[in-house]
Protein backbone atom coordinates (compact mmCIF):
# COMPACT_ATOMS: atom_id res chain seq x y z
CA UNK A 1 0.00 0.00 0.00
CA UNK A 2 1.40 3.33 -0.96
CA UNK A 3 2.31 6.07 2.20
CA UNK A 4 1.73 9.15 2.51
CA UNK A 5 4.24 12.09 2.13
CA UNK A 6 2.04 15.06 2.74
CA UNK A 7 -1.31 15.33 4.60
CA UNK A 8 -3.79 18.36 3.44
CA UNK A 9 -4.10 20.32 6.46
CA UNK A 10 -5.34 23.85 5.79
CA UNK A 11 -9.18 24.83 5.09
CA UNK A 12 -8.47 25.74 1.73
CA UNK A 13 -6.39 22.75 1.05
CA UNK A 14 -9.11 20.34 2.28
CA UNK A 15 -11.68 21.98 0.52
CA UNK A 16 -10.13 21.85 -2.55
CA UNK A 17 -9.69 17.80 -1.83
CA UNK A 18 -13.53 17.62 -1.18
CA UNK A 19 -14.14 19.50 -4.59
CA UNK A 20 -12.25 16.80 -6.45
CA UNK A 21 -14.03 14.14 -5.33
CA UNK A 22 -17.14 15.52 -5.69
CA UNK A 23 -16.07 16.30 -9.14
CA UNK A 24 -15.54 12.68 -9.99
CA UNK A 25 -18.58 11.58 -8.18
CA UNK A 26 -20.44 13.66 -10.75
CA UNK A 27 -17.83 12.16 -13.49
CA UNK A 28 -19.08 9.01 -12.36
CA UNK A 29 -22.77 9.83 -13.02
CA UNK A 30 -22.53 10.93 -16.26
CA UNK A 31 -20.65 7.66 -17.20
CA UNK A 32 -23.58 5.63 -15.44
CA UNK A 33 -26.31 7.60 -17.34
CA UNK A 34 -24.53 6.07 -20.26
CA UNK A 35 -23.95 3.14 -19.26
CA UNK A 36 -27.96 2.75 -18.28
CA UNK A 37 -28.54 3.22 -21.96
CA UNK A 38 -26.31 0.09 -22.78
CA UNK A 39 -26.78 -1.61 -19.93
CA UNK A 40 -29.32 -3.03 -17.00
CA UNK A 41 -30.00 -1.17 -14.40
CA UNK A 42 -28.70 -2.92 -11.68
CA UNK A 43 -25.55 -3.38 -13.50
CA UNK A 44 -24.95 -0.33 -14.04
CA UNK A 45 -25.48 0.96 -10.60
CA UNK A 46 -23.06 -1.44 -9.00
CA UNK A 47 -20.71 0.18 -11.54
CA UNK A 48 -21.41 3.54 -10.22
CA UNK A 49 -21.98 2.57 -6.58
CA UNK A 50 -18.60 0.96 -6.85
CA UNK A 51 -16.60 4.11 -8.53
CA UNK A 52 -18.15 6.57 -5.96
CA UNK A 53 -17.02 4.57 -3.37
CA UNK A 54 -13.66 3.97 -4.56
CA UNK A 55 -13.21 7.58 -5.53
CA UNK A 56 -14.57 8.67 -1.79
CA UNK A 57 -12.72 6.65 -0.33
CA UNK A 58 -9.44 7.70 -1.73
CA UNK A 59 -10.12 10.83 -1.79
CA UNK A 60 -10.80 10.39 1.94
CA UNK A 61 -8.23 8.67 2.78
CA UNK A 62 -5.75 11.29 1.58
CA UNK A 63 -7.52 13.50 4.11
CA UNK A 64 -7.88 11.42 7.11
CA UNK A 65 -9.51 12.70 10.27
CA UNK A 66 -13.30 13.53 10.70
CA UNK A 67 -14.09 12.82 7.27
CA UNK A 68 -12.65 9.12 6.95
CA UNK A 69 -13.78 8.77 10.44
CA UNK A 70 -17.43 9.67 9.08
CA UNK A 71 -17.38 7.19 6.46
CA UNK A 72 -15.91 4.23 8.86
CA UNK A 73 -18.77 5.17 10.83
CA UNK A 74 -21.09 4.70 8.49
CA UNK A 75 -19.73 1.25 6.99
CA UNK A 76 -20.33 -0.15 10.87
CA UNK A 77 -24.50 0.49 9.70
CA UNK A 78 -25.82 -1.99 6.53
CA UNK A 79 -28.68 0.43 6.92
CA UNK A 80 -27.09 3.68 5.85
CA UNK A 81 -25.47 2.74 2.83
CA UNK A 82 -25.38 0.44 -0.34
CA UNK A 83 -23.11 -2.69 -0.01
CA UNK A 84 -20.39 -1.49 -2.75
CA UNK A 85 -19.70 1.73 -0.15
CA UNK A 86 -19.83 -1.01 2.92
CA UNK A 87 -17.22 -2.72 1.49
CA UNK A 88 -14.84 -0.21 0.30
CA UNK A 89 -15.64 1.98 3.48
CA UNK A 90 -14.91 -0.55 6.16
CA UNK A 91 -11.06 -0.35 5.32
CA UNK A 92 -11.01 2.74 7.13
CA UNK A 93 -11.03 0.81 10.29
CA UNK A 94 -7.22 -0.37 9.94
CA UNK A 95 -6.38 -0.41 6.85
CA UNK A 96 -5.83 2.80 4.88
CA UNK A 97 -2.73 4.27 3.50
CA UNK A 98 -0.48 5.04 6.48
CA UNK A 99 2.04 8.16 6.68
CA UNK A 100 5.20 7.79 4.88
CA UNK A 101 8.23 6.70 7.59
CA UNK A 102 9.89 10.07 7.23
CA UNK A 103 6.73 12.02 8.33
CA UNK A 104 5.98 9.62 10.97
CA UNK A 105 9.67 10.21 12.01
CA UNK A 106 9.16 13.97 11.92
CA UNK A 107 5.56 14.10 13.79
CA UNK A 108 6.57 12.29 16.45
CA UNK A 109 9.89 14.24 17.07
CA UNK A 110 7.56 16.98 17.09
CA UNK A 111 5.48 15.79 19.76
CA UNK A 112 8.05 14.71 22.08
CA UNK A 113 10.87 16.58 20.70
CA UNK A 114 12.94 13.37 20.11
CA UNK A 115 13.51 10.96 17.18
CA UNK A 116 11.98 7.82 17.81
CA UNK A 117 15.18 5.84 17.60
CA UNK A 118 16.33 8.46 20.56
CA UNK A 119 14.00 6.86 22.44
CA UNK A 120 13.36 3.36 21.92
CA UNK A 121 15.96 0.03 21.24
CA UNK A 122 13.95 -0.24 18.07
CA UNK A 123 11.73 1.37 16.39
CA UNK A 124 9.61 -0.03 12.70
CA UNK A 125 9.46 3.13 10.57
CA UNK A 126 6.36 1.10 8.57
CA UNK A 127 3.72 1.62 10.17
CA UNK A 128 1.22 -1.63 11.53
CA UNK A 129 -1.99 -0.30 11.19
CA UNK A 130 -3.58 2.68 10.13
CA UNK A 131 -6.54 3.82 10.71
CA UNK A 132 -8.46 7.63 10.15
CA UNK A 133 -7.02 10.06 12.93
CA UNK A 134 -3.59 8.16 13.56
CA UNK A 135 -1.53 5.07 12.97
CA UNK A 136 -0.19 2.35 14.88
CA UNK A 137 4.15 1.32 15.10
CA UNK A 138 6.08 -1.14 16.79
CA UNK A 139 8.71 -0.25 19.29
CA UNK A 140 10.71 -1.73 21.44
CA UNK A 141 12.83 -0.88 24.86
CA UNK A 142 15.13 -3.65 25.46
CA UNK A 143 12.87 -6.62 25.50
CA UNK A 144 9.50 -5.03 26.23
CA UNK A 145 7.04 -4.04 22.74
CA UNK A 146 4.88 -1.67 22.59
CA UNK A 147 2.22 0.00 20.15
CA UNK A 148 2.86 3.31 19.23
CA UNK A 149 0.09 4.98 18.17
CA UNK A 150 0.87 8.51 16.11
CA UNK A 151 -1.58 10.94 15.47
CA UNK A 152 -1.83 12.36 11.86
CA UNK A 153 -0.50 15.70 11.69
CA UNK A 154 -3.54 18.46 10.97
CA UNK A 155 -6.37 15.99 12.30
CA UNK A 156 -7.16 18.30 15.57
CA UNK A 157 -7.02 21.86 13.77
CA UNK A 158 -9.26 20.17 11.05
CA UNK A 159 -12.14 18.78 12.56
CA UNK A 160 -14.46 21.76 13.35
CA UNK A 161 -13.50 22.89 9.36
CA UNK A 162 -14.35 19.93 8.16
CA UNK A 163 -17.94 19.67 9.55
CA UNK A 164 -18.94 22.42 8.65
CA UNK A 165 -17.83 21.37 5.10
CA UNK A 166 -19.43 18.24 5.20
CA UNK A 167 -22.76 19.19 7.05
CA UNK A 168 -24.65 21.25 4.29
CA UNK A 169 -24.39 18.15 2.38
CA UNK A 170 -25.31 16.12 4.83
CA UNK A 171 -28.61 18.07 5.63
CA UNK A 172 -29.50 18.20 1.55
CA UNK A 173 -29.03 14.31 1.34
CA UNK A 174 -30.99 13.35 4.26
CA UNK A 175 -33.26 16.63 3.43
CA UNK A 176 -33.29 17.73 7.45
CA UNK A 177 -33.23 21.28 8.76
CA UNK A 178 -30.03 22.93 10.33
CA UNK A 179 -31.55 23.39 13.91
CA UNK A 180 -33.18 19.99 13.76
CA UNK A 181 -29.18 18.39 13.81
CA UNK A 182 -27.56 20.69 15.16
CA UNK A 183 -27.57 18.89 18.93
CA UNK A 184 -26.16 15.53 16.85
CA UNK A 185 -23.07 17.31 14.57
CA UNK A 186 -22.12 18.82 17.96
CA UNK A 187 -22.32 15.75 19.75
CA UNK A 188 -19.96 14.09 16.93
CA UNK A 189 -17.78 17.43 17.01
CA UNK A 190 -17.35 16.81 20.37
CA UNK A 191 -16.44 13.18 20.19
CA UNK A 192 -13.88 13.72 17.41
CA UNK A 193 -12.12 16.45 19.22
CA UNK A 194 -11.84 14.34 22.37
CA UNK A 195 -10.46 11.29 19.99
CA UNK A 196 -7.46 13.49 18.64
CA UNK A 197 -6.61 14.75 22.37
CA UNK A 198 -4.71 11.32 23.51
CA UNK A 199 -4.13 12.34 26.70
CA UNK A 200 -8.17 12.05 27.32
CA UNK A 201 -7.77 8.35 25.63
CA UNK A 202 -4.77 7.42 27.77
CA UNK A 203 -6.62 8.12 31.37
CA UNK A 204 -10.04 6.35 29.63
CA UNK A 205 -7.79 3.78 28.77
CA UNK A 206 -6.01 3.56 32.31
CA UNK A 207 -9.72 3.63 33.86
CA UNK A 208 -11.36 1.17 31.61
CA UNK A 209 -8.17 -1.30 32.35
CA UNK A 210 -8.75 -0.52 36.30
CA UNK A 211 -12.72 -1.59 35.88
CA UNK A 212 -12.44 -4.66 33.99
CA UNK A 213 -9.60 -6.17 35.68
CA UNK A 214 -12.32 -8.55 37.11
CA UNK A 215 -14.09 -9.39 33.62
CA UNK A 216 -13.43 -12.58 32.66
CA UNK A 217 -11.48 -13.32 29.13
CA UNK A 218 -10.40 -9.48 28.72
CA UNK A 219 -7.35 -7.89 28.42
CA UNK A 220 -6.52 -4.32 28.19
CA UNK A 221 -3.29 -3.02 27.37
CA UNK A 222 -1.27 -1.24 29.54
CA UNK A 223 -0.53 2.55 28.68
CA UNK A 224 3.90 3.67 29.16
CA UNK A 225 2.44 7.38 30.62
CA UNK A 226 6.14 8.87 30.05
CA UNK A 227 6.05 8.14 26.46
CA UNK A 228 2.08 9.35 25.83
CA UNK A 229 1.69 13.14 24.78
CA UNK A 230 -1.77 14.81 23.33
CA UNK A 231 -0.85 13.30 20.00
CA UNK A 232 1.06 9.97 20.66
CA UNK A 233 0.44 6.95 23.09
CA UNK A 234 2.15 4.19 23.94
CA UNK A 235 1.24 0.99 25.57
CA UNK A 236 1.82 -2.71 25.68
CA UNK A 237 1.70 -4.30 22.39
CA UNK A 238 -0.96 -6.97 22.21
CA UNK A 239 -0.47 -9.86 20.17
CA UNK A 240 -3.77 -11.57 18.27
CA UNK A 241 -5.89 -11.83 15.45
CA UNK A 242 -8.01 -8.70 14.84
CA UNK A 243 -11.56 -9.87 15.23
CA UNK A 244 -12.58 -9.75 11.75
CA UNK A 245 -9.69 -12.51 11.01
CA UNK A 246 -10.40 -14.20 13.92
CA UNK A 247 -13.85 -14.84 12.75
CA UNK A 248 -12.49 -15.74 9.47
CA UNK A 249 -9.43 -18.38 10.71
CA UNK A 250 -11.18 -19.69 13.78
CA UNK A 251 -13.97 -22.42 13.21
CA UNK A 252 -14.17 -24.11 17.03
CA UNK A 253 -17.77 -22.65 18.44
CA UNK A 254 -16.88 -23.49 22.04
CA UNK A 255 -13.91 -20.53 21.41
CA UNK A 256 -16.10 -18.31 19.41
CA UNK A 257 -18.76 -18.29 22.10
CA UNK A 258 -16.34 -17.60 24.78
CA UNK A 259 -15.44 -14.33 22.86
CA UNK A 260 -18.48 -13.47 22.80
CA UNK A 261 -19.66 -13.85 26.06
CA UNK A 262 -16.02 -11.51 26.76
CA UNK A 263 -17.30 -9.14 24.23
CA UNK A 264 -21.24 -8.91 25.42
CA UNK A 265 -20.29 -9.42 29.67
CA UNK A 266 -17.36 -5.98 28.46
CA UNK A 267 -19.95 -4.34 27.11
CA UNK A 268 -22.80 -4.20 29.56
CA UNK A 269 -20.74 -4.33 32.18
CA UNK A 270 -19.49 -0.91 31.23
CA UNK A 271 -22.94 0.73 30.53
CA UNK A 272 -24.96 -0.79 33.36
CA UNK A 273 -22.68 -0.68 36.44
CA UNK A 274 -20.36 2.53 35.15
CA UNK A 275 -22.51 4.53 32.78
CA UNK A 276 -19.60 4.81 30.76
CA UNK A 277 -19.78 2.85 26.81
CA UNK A 278 -16.32 2.25 24.12
CA UNK A 279 -18.89 3.86 21.88
CA UNK A 280 -16.29 2.25 18.97
CA UNK A 281 -17.52 -0.99 18.72
CA UNK A 282 -15.80 -2.39 15.06
CA UNK A 283 -13.47 -5.14 14.48
CA UNK A 284 -10.51 -3.31 14.13
CA UNK A 285 -10.40 -2.06 17.82
CA UNK A 286 -10.43 -5.84 19.22
CA UNK A 287 -8.08 -8.89 19.02
CA UNK A 288 -7.99 -12.00 20.15
CA UNK A 289 -4.73 -13.54 21.73
CA UNK A 290 -3.23 -16.93 21.78
CA UNK A 291 -4.96 -18.25 24.71
CA UNK A 292 -8.27 -16.86 23.16
CA UNK A 293 -8.93 -13.58 24.79
CA UNK A 294 -10.67 -10.97 24.31
CA UNK A 295 -7.66 -7.83 23.93
CA UNK A 296 -9.67 -4.52 23.77
CA UNK A 297 -8.08 -1.63 22.12
CA UNK A 298 -8.65 2.04 21.52
CA UNK A 299 -10.45 4.23 24.17
CA UNK A 300 -10.56 7.32 21.96
CA UNK A 301 -14.43 7.29 21.96
CA UNK A 302 -15.84 6.85 25.36
CA UNK A 303 -19.45 7.76 25.90
CA UNK A 304 -20.11 8.85 29.52
CA UNK A 305 -24.21 8.00 29.53
CA UNK A 306 -26.02 10.48 31.94
CA UNK A 307 -27.65 8.94 35.21
CA UNK A 308 -31.75 10.21 33.53
CA UNK A 309 -31.08 9.33 30.04
CA UNK A 310 -29.96 5.85 31.49
CA UNK A 311 -32.95 5.52 33.14
CA UNK A 312 -35.14 6.26 30.85
CA UNK A 313 -33.18 4.49 27.96
CA UNK A 314 -33.70 1.33 29.52
CA UNK A 315 -36.58 1.55 30.77
CA UNK A 316 -37.70 0.42 26.82
CA UNK A 317 -35.88 -2.71 27.73
CA UNK A 318 -38.44 -4.36 29.42
CA UNK A 319 -41.49 -5.51 27.70
CA UNK A 320 -43.63 -4.49 30.26
CA UNK A 321 -43.33 -0.95 29.65
CA UNK A 322 -43.38 -0.97 26.18
CA UNK A 323 -46.70 -2.20 26.76
CA UNK A 324 -47.81 0.01 29.15
CA UNK A 325 -49.32 2.48 27.13
CA UNK A 326 -48.98 5.63 29.48
CA UNK A 327 -45.47 4.36 30.53
CA UNK A 328 -44.42 4.07 27.19
CA UNK A 329 -45.50 7.37 26.58
CA UNK A 330 -44.17 9.42 29.48
CA UNK A 331 -40.54 7.62 28.54
CA UNK A 332 -41.01 8.81 25.09
CA UNK A 333 -41.30 12.30 25.42
CA UNK A 334 -37.99 11.84 28.10
CA UNK A 335 -35.97 10.93 25.80
CA UNK A 336 -37.53 13.81 23.25
CA UNK A 337 -38.61 11.48 20.23
CA UNK A 338 -42.25 13.01 21.05
CA UNK A 339 -42.77 16.81 20.84
CA UNK A 340 -45.06 19.36 22.29
CA UNK A 341 -45.85 20.75 18.75
CA UNK A 342 -46.72 16.57 17.78
CA UNK A 343 -50.25 16.39 16.22
CA UNK A 344 -52.17 13.10 17.57
CA UNK A 345 -50.92 11.33 14.48
CA UNK A 346 -47.77 11.87 14.91
CA UNK A 347 -47.71 10.79 18.56
CA UNK A 348 -49.17 7.67 16.69
CA UNK A 349 -46.49 6.96 14.33
CA UNK A 350 -43.99 7.31 16.56
CA UNK A 351 -45.44 5.11 19.21
CA UNK A 352 -45.87 2.35 16.55
CA UNK A 353 -42.26 2.30 14.91
CA UNK A 354 -41.11 2.29 18.34
CA UNK A 355 -42.98 -0.06 19.82
CA UNK A 356 -42.19 -2.44 16.53
CA UNK A 357 -38.83 -1.41 16.68
CA UNK A 358 -37.78 -1.85 20.15
CA UNK A 359 -39.93 -5.48 20.58
CA UNK A 360 -37.28 -6.68 18.28
CA UNK A 361 -34.25 -5.02 19.04
CA UNK A 362 -34.64 -5.95 22.81
CA UNK A 363 -35.48 -9.23 22.19
CA UNK A 364 -32.13 -10.96 23.56
CA UNK A 365 -32.96 -9.12 27.27
CA UNK A 366 -36.17 -10.91 27.57
CA UNK A 367 -33.93 -14.34 27.91
CA UNK A 368 -31.22 -15.54 30.03
CA UNK A 369 -29.94 -16.87 27.14
CA UNK A 370 -30.05 -15.60 23.56
CA UNK A 371 -28.36 -17.25 20.24
CA UNK A 372 -27.11 -14.66 18.52
CA UNK A 373 -26.26 -17.39 15.73
CA UNK A 374 -30.55 -17.11 14.89
CA UNK A 375 -30.19 -15.57 11.15
CA UNK A 376 -34.13 -15.07 11.96
CA UNK A 377 -32.98 -12.43 14.68
CA UNK A 378 -30.62 -10.11 12.29
CA UNK A 379 -33.20 -10.90 9.11
CA UNK A 380 -35.95 -9.14 11.16
CA UNK A 381 -33.48 -6.61 12.18
CA UNK A 382 -32.87 -6.39 8.39
CA UNK A 383 -36.16 -6.07 6.87
CA UNK A 384 -36.91 -3.41 9.66
CA UNK A 385 -34.38 -1.29 9.47
CA UNK A 386 -34.76 -1.20 5.52
CA UNK A 387 -38.63 -0.83 5.90
CA UNK A 388 -37.86 2.22 8.24
CA UNK A 389 -36.16 3.89 5.85
CA UNK A 390 -38.61 3.81 3.06
CA UNK A 391 -41.48 4.72 5.89
CA UNK A 392 -42.77 7.90 4.42
CA UNK A 393 -44.72 8.76 7.10
CA UNK A 394 -41.30 8.80 9.59
CA UNK A 395 -40.01 10.73 7.00
CA UNK A 396 -43.46 13.46 7.32
CA UNK A 397 -42.43 14.08 10.31
CA UNK A 398 -41.05 17.47 11.47
CA UNK A 399 -38.58 18.73 13.92
CA UNK A 400 -35.69 17.58 15.99
CA UNK A 401 -36.28 13.88 17.38
CA UNK A 402 -34.43 11.92 20.17
CA UNK A 403 -31.65 13.57 22.64
CA UNK A 404 -28.42 13.64 21.73
CA UNK A 405 -27.21 11.26 23.69
CA UNK A 406 -29.18 8.17 21.66
CA UNK A 407 -26.20 8.96 18.42
CA UNK A 408 -23.59 7.34 20.43
CA UNK A 409 -25.54 5.00 22.73
CA UNK A 410 -27.32 3.56 19.70
CA UNK A 411 -24.18 3.04 17.57
CA UNK A 412 -22.58 1.44 20.26
CA UNK A 413 -25.74 -1.02 20.94
CA UNK A 414 -25.93 -1.71 17.19
CA UNK A 415 -22.42 -2.08 16.41
CA UNK A 416 -22.60 -4.72 19.48
CA UNK A 417 -25.11 -6.44 17.72
CA UNK A 418 -22.90 -6.52 14.43
CA UNK A 419 -20.01 -7.79 16.20
CA UNK A 420 -21.74 -11.34 17.90
CA UNK A 421 -24.07 -11.69 14.58
CA UNK A 422 -20.09 -11.93 12.99
CA UNK A 423 -19.23 -14.47 16.00
CA UNK A 424 -21.61 -16.29 14.97
CA UNK A 425 -22.16 -16.68 18.93
CA UNK A 426 -24.23 -19.25 20.19
CA UNK A 427 -25.91 -19.35 23.67
CA UNK A 428 -24.51 -16.11 25.85
CA UNK A 429 -25.80 -15.62 29.26
CA UNK A 430 -27.70 -12.16 29.00
CA UNK A 431 -27.18 -10.81 32.15
CA UNK A 432 -23.63 -12.96 33.02
CA UNK A 433 -21.98 -9.25 33.65
CA UNK A 434 -23.32 -8.84 36.66
CA UNK A 435 -21.73 -11.99 38.67
CA UNK A 436 -18.50 -9.82 37.45
CA UNK A 437 -19.74 -6.42 39.17
CA UNK A 438 -18.09 -6.03 42.94
CA UNK A 439 -21.02 -2.59 43.52
CA UNK A 440 -23.98 -3.24 40.89
CA UNK A 441 -25.99 0.42 40.46
CA UNK A 442 -29.45 0.40 40.86
CA UNK A 443 -31.65 2.34 38.53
Amino acid sequence: MKSLDHIPQTKIQRASKLLKIGAQVSTNYVKYLGNRVVSNEDKSRKKLNEANATDIYDGLSELKGSALKMAQMMSMDDGILPKEYVEKFSLAQFRVPPLSGPLARKTFKGAVNSYPEEVFTQFKTESSYAASIGQVHEAWIDEKKYAVKIQYPGVAKSIVSDLRLVKPIALRILKLKKEDVDDYFNEVQEKLLEETNYIHEKESLIESRLLSKHLKNIVIPEVNESLSSRTILTMEWMDGWHLSEYVEQESNQEKRNQIAQALWDFFQYHIHVHHKVHADPHPGNFKVNKDNKLVVLDFGCMKEIPLDFYQSFFKLAEIENINNDTVFLDVLKELQLINDSDTEEDIEVIKSTFRTLLTIINKPYQFETFDFSDPEYFKQLLMLGNELIDDKALKNLKGKRGSRHFLYVNRTLIGLLGLMNQLQAGEVVVQNYKSHAPIMVEG
